[in-house]
Order: C-alpha cells, then sequence, then structure tokens
C-alpha cells in the first residue's frame, strides 16, 4: 500500500472538533458490567459502553473496533469508571465505537513518586497492568459474541500510565515475549492509541520481531512526568512517543505522532481534544489498512489551559 505522508517540520495551529454537541451534559453509564480475572489481591472489572443508538457502527461493510481503555494514575492511583473520562466515552459512543474500560492492579499504590531510578519496582507495575490486560483481552475473545466484538478487530487505548501500559504490551506481543504467551496464537492488536506514553526495555534500543500494531501518539514535548523522548542508561532506557516514532519511522512501520509543543503531561487528560484525529486514524491506518503516516507539531495554547484544568481534576493536585 502507498503511503501518503504529512509532516510539518513547523508547528500548526490546529484544533480538532469534538463529536457534535456537549458530551459534558450528557451522562453515560456502562450497558455492561464484567468481571474478567481473581487475583490474589483484588477482582478485576471491565464496563462495557455499546455504540449509541443510531450511531454509524460501519465503514464501507466493515464494523469499527471496539476500543479497550486504560486509565492512568501513575500506576499509583484511578479508576476504570471516572467520571472524567466519560466525556470521552460519549464521544466515542456516539460515533459507533464500543467502549471496554477496564481494571488493572496498581503496583505503585502507596507510593509518592516512581522513576527510573527505581526501575525494578516501576518494570513490575507496568507488567502487572500489561498482565492484566491480556486478561481482559482473553476474556473478550472468549465472550466475543455475547460482547459484540470481533477478536481480530480491537485496539488499545491508555492515558498516561495506560497509555505506557497499551504501548508495552503491543510491545511484548510484537516481541513474542513469554508476557504474551497467555494469548491466542497469531493474535494481534488491531491498533494502539496511546496518550502521552512510553516503553521500558531493558535490552537497549526498541526492536520489533513483528512490525507493531498501527499506532497513534499524542504527547506534550515538554512532558516530564512521562518522559516525551527517553531515558537511557547502557541498556536501561524508557522511550516515550519521540523516539518511538523515530524507529517507527527507520523500519517503516503504521504510525501518527501528534507532539504538542510546549505542552506537558496535559496531553494525557485532554483526550476528547482530539477525538476527530482518532477517527480518522481508526478509519484509515485501522479499518482501512492504509500506512497513512503523520508527523505533525501542534502548536494550540488552549491545551495548556485545558489541559491542566482536566489533569487537576483527573489527578488532584499531581
Amino acid at each position: 500500500m502507498k503511503k501518503r505522508i504529512i509532516s510539518a517540520a513547523g508547528a500548526l495551529a490546529i484544533t480538532f472538533a469534538a463529536a457534535a454537541g456537549n458530551p459534558e451534559e450528557k451522562a453515560i453509564l456502562p450497558d455492561a458490567t464484567y468481571m474478567f480475572a481473581q487475583r490474589d489481591t483484588c477482582e478485576l472489572f471491565m464496563d462495557v459502553y455499546d455504540p449509541a443508538e443510531g450511531s454509524v457502527t460501519e465503514i464501507d461493510g466493515k464494523k469499527k473496533p471496539a476500543i479497550i481503555f486504560m486509565f492512568g494514575g501513575g500506576f499509583i492511583t484511578g479508576r476504570r469508571d471516572e467520571p472524567f473520562y466519560t466525556k470521552w466515552y460519549r464521544q466515542m459512543t456516539d460515533n459507533g465505537y464500543r467502549i471496554i474500560a477496564i481494571d488493572y492492579r496498581l503496583g505503585l499504590k502507596g507510593a509518592d513518586k516512581v522513576g527510573i531510578g527505581q526501575v525494578d519496582i516501576l518494570d513490575k507495575a507496568i507488567h502487572l497492568a500489561v498482565e492484566d490486560l491480556y486478561s481482559a483481552t482473553e476474556f473478550i475473545i472468549e465472550n466475543a459474541e455475547t460482547l459484540g466484538v470481533e477478536p481480530d478487530n480491537m485496539v488499545i487505548s491508555g492515558s498516561s500510565a495506560g497509555a505506557i501500559t497499551v504501548l508495552q504490551a503491543d510491545y511484548e506481543l510484537s516481541n513474542g515475549s513469554s508476557y504474551a504467551a497467555s494469548l491466542p496464537e497469531g493474535f494481534r492488536y488491531a491498533g494502539v492509541m496511546s496518550f502521552s506514553g512510553g516503553i521500558l526495555s531493558r535490552k537497549g534500543k526498541l526492536k520489533y520481531r513483528e512490525a507493531p500494531a498501527p499506532t497513534l501518539m499524542l504527547h506534550g514535548t515538554d512532558d516530564k512526568l512521562v518522559n516525551y523522548r527517553q531515558i537511557k542508561f547502557f541498556n536501561l532506557g524508557f522511550f516515550g512517543s519521540d523516539k518511538i516514532a523515530e524507529r517507527f519511522a527507520r523500519f517503516g512501520y503504521n504510525y501518527n505522532i501528534l507532539r504538542y509543543l510546549d505542552c506537558g503531561h496535559e496531553i494525557a487528560a485532554a483526550m476528547d481534544a482530539s477525538t476527530a484525529y482518532q477517527f480518522k486514524f481508526l478509519e484509515d491506518n485501522v479499518m482501512k489498512g492504509l500506512d497513512y503516516i503523520v508527523d505533525m507539531t501542534v502548536d494550540d495554547p488552549s491545551i495548556i489551559r485545558n489541559g491542566s484544568q482536566s489533569r487537576k481534576e483527573l489527578y488532584g493536585g499531581r
């Protein structure tokens, strides 16, 4: 498939329109809730939000993918039914997408702050969440008909810690990692959407044995909480969206990246500000299978203002 490339070396002033109507004015409740795993310390649940009645659920006869979502909170806090996220859930379901919001174990719960210097603790927290994502995926596959999901048509998405988890999960799966051994042989996600995420590697530069799923990354260029570029020490590294995109470009993988100029971690809490672009990625790169590569710098000061307020709403003072 011929690639169409948009590259913006300079900053573009762009505002993506939200879905019609004001999602903040509409309450949304899950259509169903299921327990998908029982751990020693807790039970894990998922909420399923079906496409809104009358919404367009297919394009050219192809069903829109189900989107598994993982909340943010630094692996310290957060919940799948956080009211803040329902604005985004509403936008997605109004546009014909099924959202499956899942629990995962908070491996850093009780910690104040953990960075790359405490790599063993961070590594464990990330992979606990990855394991729970895989368990949720297994449950969905096994109950696909009941849930209205096509097993080969699932996109994983996440904010902050959730974004780290989904990028890490696809990385492990692409490399045939033992972490992914529980998934059916040959299974692949249809796509990945990361809102301020990164990948942890103990083996140096990022390498994919098989091509990763089409991946959308949104990240602030001044993000210090989840580093936009990389933190590297010998073979140990945490690679943010900038470095991931560099590797994807080098090896010809299917990706889109929106680089929000001078923004910090606000982008993790501004998911509802870019839904029009998310829809385009889902329709073109995931559903139509196009290698539609977008590398774009976005200069939108309102994102900083609105995203900062959203971050306070979601994370409190952190």
